[in-house]
């Protein structure tokens, strides 16, 4: 007998086996099962409820996924045989109730036990990604939500610009852009999407060139367009999160208010000279939240609410609140976190410094309070016309 046979018959005596049927009773009970085949044998199909996990990262990745010793944990791979050398491995690391499913997913399939083709990263996805693909809380699942996520950025400009350029990095599979401006060489010391070649030019589509340059297999959707209440629903309806980054009291007003109409988080950020504003307005939000009405009633009058040009910013600030926008939304995405729902963080450039606020949700808020009826869209008075 070789050696291989030898060691595969002293598995089988201490490594329980169990039937396919028996495995699914045991996952709709709680057991987790880990496939362990590698990654082009899972695109020919995976059990309902498996989590895939090739062998080669079983011993270094299992502890995110079952932190529990005592998690029952079931091994199954194509027939039956690298599920025996995995579950041994488990044993060795702890874990104190480890079976392999006999037969392996081929047996599964032939069972007519449910199974799906599930979406998986081809080559170049993941080499572009590789580096967050190893994160336990995002792995090639987490990547895919990524991939089949919709982001729209309202603005394309001090706040837009690298928020986008990060969400595109990152792998957000359809950017929207919602402004109706054109470049100009102002601009450019914080707009730092937008090239001096360009001026003039739309920003949505010198935004879009930028981002497809940056990751080819983003989709940008451009709306080149003022928001307004008449269009915003229609606009943001194909969405999953919105990142306000405007500099417009009327408009952040109108997209909290559709927001909060259709039930989407709304990523917020805000810029007065070295000052900024970020939070997460969502009281759709599990467990509820404030939306920005909560926290504003109604836009300041004109004469408080100066633009840009008028009182200046310094080009890094909406940069680092851009990042800190598109970081909100790539846990909004995940899932992953503590997102800033209920939660509104300061910036204070000239100290370098960060405090939070906790904000709650005004039950006599006229947009989202409890058993409000939402008031409609009404008129927004322009406070403030120039874009960050």
């Amino acid at each position: 007998m070789k050696a291989r046979d030898r060691r595969l018959a002293q598995l089988r005596v201490a490594i329980p086996e169990i039937a396919p049927a028996q495995a699914l009773a045991l996952l709709q009970r709680g057991a987790v099962l880990v496939d362990v085949r590698e990654h082009g044998e899972i695109a020919q199909g995976l059990a309902d409820g498996a989590v895939a996990l090739a062998r080669d990262s079983l011993e270094l990745c299992i502890e995110d996924l079952a932190p529990d010793p005592a998690q029952p944990l079931l091994v199954i791979c194509g027939s039956g045989v690298r599920s025996l050398f995995a579950a041994h491995s488990l044993r060795e690391l702890g874990y104190q109730d480890v079976r392999s499913v006999a037969g392996g997913f081929n047996r599964w399939k032939d069972e007519g036990l449910p199974f799906h083709l599930p979406k998986l990263l081809d080559a170049d996805a993941r080499l572009r990604y590789a580096r967050q693909i190893i994160l336990p809380e995002v792995g090639e699942a987490g990547q895919q939500k990524l991939l089949d996520a919709r982001v729209l950025l309202v603005g394309a400009g001090g706040l837009g610009a690298p928020a986008a350029l990060y969400l595109a990095a990152a792998g957000i599979g359809t950017l929207g852009l919602v402004d109706h401006d054109l470049v100009e060489r102002s601009n450019l010391n914080r707009q730092v999407i937008h090239t001096d070649d360009r001026v003039g030019e739309p920003k949505v589509e010198s935004a879009r060139r930028a981002l497809l340059a940056l990751n080819p297999a983003v989709r940008v959707q451009t709306h080149p367009v003022r928001l307004a209440p008449e269009n915003v629903e229609d606009i943001f309806s194909g969405y999953d999160v919105i990142v306000d980054g405007c500099d417009n009291f009327a408009t952040h007003y109108l997209a909290n208010d559709a927001c909060v109409r259709l039930g989407l988080p709304c990523v917020h950020g805000s810029i007065f000279r070295y000052d900024a504003q970020i939070s997460v307005f969502w009281p759709a939000a599990p467990g509820g939240g404030p939306c920005y009405r909560c926290l504003y009633a109604e836009p300041p009058p004109p004469e408080l609410a100066p633009s840009c040009n008028e009182a200046g910013v310094l080009g890094v600030v909406p940069g680092v609140v851009g990042l800190l926008e598109a970081t909100e939304a790539l846990k909004l995405v995940l899932g992953v976190g503590r997102p800033l729902v209920g939660r509104l963080l300061c910036y204070d450039a000239l100290n370098l410094s960060f405090h939070e606020l906790n904000v709650r949700p005004d039950p006599a808020c006229a947009c989202c309070g409890a058993g409000k009826t939402f008031p409609g869209y009404g008129k927004y008075g322009q406070s403030c016309n120039a874009a960050i």
